[in-house]
């Protein structure tokens, strides 16, 4: 309106103008006085209209401008992106656009569609085509749209037809982009979680700040039963639980804004359940608390879970009974309550020959078996433990009355020696057992076990017989200690010496060999006997060790006195159980040769009737790999243990040894009448007769007449030093004549020839 006003005026004014001009110029008769008059009234009546036109115009540009800047701030200030979508020539006029320029021209349908994210171009596509039809009183879509960094970001755009021609087709439509990219993520984030309660397989519950249920989650259904509308908007409650023990673990939640708690609920079938309950507080960002988080935890499986890692840590598989672990934990109970109880503790004789021999399956069997017999005699209060290997224990609670404990111990001892009938054997086996009382023989589990260990350690010299601990014991005990760590130090510092006995032929008297025999010499305590160290070297180990150190300094002096001349025999030396049942012994003893350069024809091993019927079958195999390499074999101790004589005939033996008990009782008829029964065995199965101990001159006599070929003993000589043997070498040598004494060497060199080849 306003412009059509001007246009007017100015068309008026023009008028005017050229009227005065045509009054100026005009060849006519008109009077141009009256014309300049008219026209000049006509510019001063217009002009003034046509200043406050002008005036109301620029007022009105300055308010649009203003309106515009104000628009274009408060778009900014929304981050919304105004568009203006010309439908017709395809020019689309963008404010506050971070994806395109201000006003581009683009065709197709949309207009932004080569920006638009490729699985999302067909959704917008319909929802455009909708609200082109009217079947929509607003386009709205959400999308993915590429801004010029190449990023994808999601917006929510929303725009409407505002233009149509003659034909009502739309010419223009206009709207609003909006990024939601963070919205967007805040909503997927929601929706996983949303989704996280829905799959959890803990029933979960949500109330309200005054613990009314909000809602709750399929889980919490399928545990309770029941339909969810049932719940809402009740208490918390806590079935078959008094409401004071809820109210105590609301306060608990208000003062600690978290607790875990274990309780016994009812599932959909009224089955008692064990079940967790873990309450949180839900607080808003002003920190206050909204709503409260319940999580129920079905804890059956778990229970079973614990209980079978409990057997499993705490039994043991083999017998079922309670294992050593639990053991030590029931006995701390028991002395922690000061009450007086029993430890019995039970070792199997020789059980191992048994697994040795039948295989270590049936030796299990028969533990199993065996537990199960033993378990059915204690009393109610006790409880029988297996510790390991073929060792149990039994602990006899709120009891120290002597006369009990003993009835046991028998009971025991009895049940365990009724023979068992497995896999067509018929096996018996016996046992030992240390008993300790509490308070008197320990304050911890651990000295008791070890006293009790003790005693029974005791009982074992006995055999199948039981001992309570006394002082005398742990004397004892200590003092076996203490000889295990001196033997462990002389290792260590070459205390074991070596030293030699000869053994002399008993018709010429000559040397004809020697046995080596070890010497445990400290620089405090002296020397300590074979008799109290070995037994404890055996049953620790230690014994191999020693063993090696007395082979290899034993080939390193006879090598020495070879080369010298003045030794052409064997020198004998002992071979331990622990030694002999090594898988490398032959490797470790050619390894020693070798090394001290000795043939093996000077080496003869000493082995004890007990060591080689342990396990005959072996024993024979074994004997005959260190007899192949020339070493010459000797079964010592002859007669004191359990030779069967057809075993003995397969044994690869060169010598048999009789023992000093057997000479010692010569003196009786009896005695000779077994030494010459020996004897006879020993030269049937054309075996060498070394008869040792040997002491007094009458028993070099009867040796004699019942044709013995060798004797070593006190009465030629006691156990001497390397030096002193060296000494009495010399001796052995001036005592020969010269002409005996080079023909001795000669033979020598040729012995060491033939052995050197040999080996």
């Amino acid at each position: 309106m306003i412009k059509t006003t001007i246009i007017k005026l100015s068309m008026l004014v023009v008028l005017a103008y050229s009227f005065k001009l045509f009054a100026f110029e005009s060849s006519f008769n008109y009077n141009s006085d009256n014309i300049l008059i008219l026209a000049s009234a006509i510019i001063a009546l217009a002009l003034p209209y046509l200043l406050f036109v002008i005036y109301k115009l620029r007022r009105s540009r300055r308010q649009l401008r203003l309106s515009e800047k104000r628009l274009k701030s408060t778009v900014e200030g929304s981050g919304d992106t105004l568009w203006d979508w010309n439908i017709k020539t395809g020019e689309v006029i963008r404010i506050n656009d971070k994806y395109l320029m201000d006003s581009t021209t683009l065709m197709g349908f949309p207009p932004n569609k080569g920006l638009i994210h490729p699985h999302d171009i067909n959704n917008v596509e319909h929802l455009l085509k909708v609200h082109f039809a009217e079947q929509s009183a607003f386009f709205e879509a959400t999308y993915r749209i590429k801004d010029t960094f190449g990023r994808w970001h999601w917006v929510l755009d929303r725009g409407k037809i505002i233009e149509k021609d003659a034909n009502l087709s739309p010419l223009r439509m206009t709207g609003t982009v909006r990024d939601i990219s963070q919205l967007k993520s805040t909503e997927e984030r929601l929706n996983l979680f949303a989704k996280c309660v829905e799959s959890l397989t803990d029933a979960l519950a949500i109330y309200d700040k005054n613990f009314k249920l909000v809602d709750i989650n399929p889980s919490f259904l399928t545990l309770f039963g029941g339909v969810r509308e049932q719940y809402l908007g009740k208490d918390f409650s806590l079935s078959g639980y008094e409401q004071s023990y809820t109210d105590k673990i609301i306060d608990i939640v208000k003062e600690h804004e978290h607790i875990q708690q274990e309780v016994k609920l009812r599932n959909s079938e009224r089955v008692l359940l064990p079940i967790e309950i873990s309450i949180d507080e839900i607080k808003n960002d002003q920190n206050q608390i909204t709503n409260y988080v319940i999580v129920y935890s079905d804890l059956t499986e778990r229970k079973k879970a614990e209980s079978q890692l409990h057997n499993l840590s705490n039994r043991d598989r083999t017998t079922s009974l309670p294992n050593r672990n639990l053991f030590f934990t029931d006995l701390q109970k028991l002395v922690k309550l000061n009450s007086h109880h029993a430890l019995l503790v039970f070792d199997l004789d020789n059980f191992k020959k048994i697994n040795d021999s039948l295989g270590h399956q049936l030796g299990d069997s028969l533990l199993a078996k065996l537990a199960m017999r033993l378990n059915k005699l204690t009393r109610e209060n006790d409880v029988f433990y297996r510790l390991g290997g073929d060792e149990f224990a039994l602990v006899m609670s709120d009891t120290n009355d002597i006369h009990v404990i003993t009835r046991m111990a028998k009971q025991f001892l009895a049940a365990i020696a009724t023979p068992f009938k497995m896999a067509g054997h018929e096996l018996a086996i016996t046992s030992s057992v240390g008993i300790v009382l509490f308070p008197e023989d320990g304050n911890t589990p651990e000295l008791l076990l070890k006293n009790a260990d003790t005693a029974m350690y005791h009982a074992k010299k006995k055999g199948n017989s039981y001992l309570f601990f006394n002082d005398t014991m742990n004397r004892q005990a200590v003092k076996r200690l203490q000889i295990e760590n001196l033997m462990r130090f002389g290792l260590k510092e070459d205390h074991f010496e070596v030293y030699y006995q000869p053994k002399m032929n008993i018709r010429t008297g000559k040397l004809t060999g020697m046995e080596a025999l070890v010497r445990f010499i400290t620089p405090k305590k002296g020397i300590i006997s074979p008799g109290v160290f070995i037994p404890i070297a055996e049953e620790t180990g230690q014994i191999i060790e020693i063993g090696e150190v007395v082979l290899n300094k034993a080939c390193r002096d006879v090598k020495k006195w070879l080369d010298d001349g003045l030794f052409s025999g064997r020198v004998a030396v002992n071979l331990s159980a622990k030694q002999f049942s090594l898988p490398d012994l032959t490797s470790r003893i050619d390894v020693i040769l070798q090394k001290n350069e000795l043939p093996s024809y000077f080496l003869e091993l000493e082995i004890t009737e007990g060591t080689v019927m342990d396990d005959p079958k072996d024993a024979i195999a074994i004997m005959r790999s260190l007899s192949a390499r020339g070493i010459h074999l000797a079964m010592d101790d002859f007669g004191t243990g359990y030779s069967s004589l057809a075993y003995l005939k397969q044994f690869p033996l060169n010598t048999l040894k009789v023992d000093k008990a057997f000479i010692d009782d010569m003196k009786t008829e009896r005695g000779r009448n077994m030494v010459d029964s020996i004897v006879t065995i020993a030269h049937n199965l054309d075996l060498h007769v070394v008869a040792e101990g040997v002491e007094q001159a009458d028993q070099i006599e009867i040796l004699k007449k019942l044709n013995c070929e060798t004797v070593q003993g006190y009465y030629y000589s006691k156990p001497l030093s390397k030096a002193e043997f060296t000494e009495f070498l010399k001796q052995q040598q001036t005592k020969a004549a010269p002409s005996l004494i080079t023909k001795q060497k000669k033979r020598l060199q040729s012995l060491i020839k033939v052995a050197k080849h040999t080996h």
